[in-house]
């Protein structure tokens, strides 16, 4: 059973923060002082490891933030959750708290490209006891997921998926996710508001407060990315097929509710 920190129990001044700018609120001392009141005194020790780990790694910046991982965390309980999806690993934080989340007979179908950065994380989920509840598929996700949609009983069978991948195929994995997960199941889609740069037209200067937000260069790849966020952002408000709730939480993250 995965331990968990006392209520009102002291907490280490200096817990590692992946991406401390990984929040699009106006004042950092306020996002700190939610981490430090509501999410860092009640998350597991579990979770606080993988982030110790984690955020050693030269691309930390991947990980999902602890408050949005804590939000996850209450969903997943909330829609009494057994069976979920997850696109785009990296050492697994989001994979984590899912898993611990789950009821005991709970799993979780996670696919990423790469096996090597999960491995890094990965003794921590045998530490925990919830390495049983995942099932990891190495490869493109969206070959993995058109096998997994060969076998009917998969059809409508998933309660939750998360969507932490390649932004490109991001519609791609909508209309396959849609088909697994259960009417009335929830997909969760991160990064959809891209560091608050969404709001930039295309050709059109970069506001002040957003380079302060992003103080390194801004690449082509960086602009070709949030134009592709913001045409999903568009589909998705489109989509007749889905409820949709569309959080400023970290750097962004659209609730799908499958309605049809």
């Amino acid at each position: 059973m995965a331990s968990e920190a006392r209520v009102g129990e002291e907490e280490p001044k200096q817990l590692p923060v992946i991406n401390e700018h990984k929040t699009l609120l106006n004042s950092e001392a306020l996002y700190q002082y939610i981490l430090e009141t509501s999410v860092y005194p009640r998350e597991p020790e579990a979770m606080k490891e993988l982030r110790h780990i984690t955020v050693k790694h030269p691309r930390c910046f991947m990980a999902a933030a602890a408050d949005q991982l804590q939000f996850m965390s209450m969903l997943l309980k909330l829609i009494n959750a057994r069976k979920t999806l997850e696109i785009g690993v990296f050492t697994g934080s989001s994979l984590l708290a899912t898993a611990l989340a789950l009821p005991e007979d709970g799993k979780v179908l996670a696919i990423d490209i790469n096996r090597k950065y999960f491995d890094l994380g990965f003794p921590v989920f045998q530490k925990t006891g919830v390495a049983h509840k995942i099932d990891f598929r190495e490869g493109l996700a969206l070959s993995i997921l058109d096998e997994i949609l060969e076998k009917e009983e998969h059809s409508g069978s998933f309660d939750f998926a998360f969507v932490d991948a390649d932004k490109i195929n991001y519609i791609n994995y909508h209309e396959r996710v849609l088909k697994l997960v259960r009417m009335g199941g929830v997909i969760g889609y991160d990064n959809t508001l891209w560091g608050g740069f969404v709001v930039v037209p295309p050709g059109e200067p970069i506001p002040e407060e957003l380079l302060k937000i992003k103080p390194e260069p801004i690449t082509e790849e960086f602009l070709k990315i949030k134009d592709l966020t913001v045409e999903f952002n568009k589909f998705l408000a489109a989509d007749p097929r889905v409820e949709i709730c569309h959080l400023s939480i970290a750097d962004g993250f659209t609730l799908c509710r499958r309605i049809h």
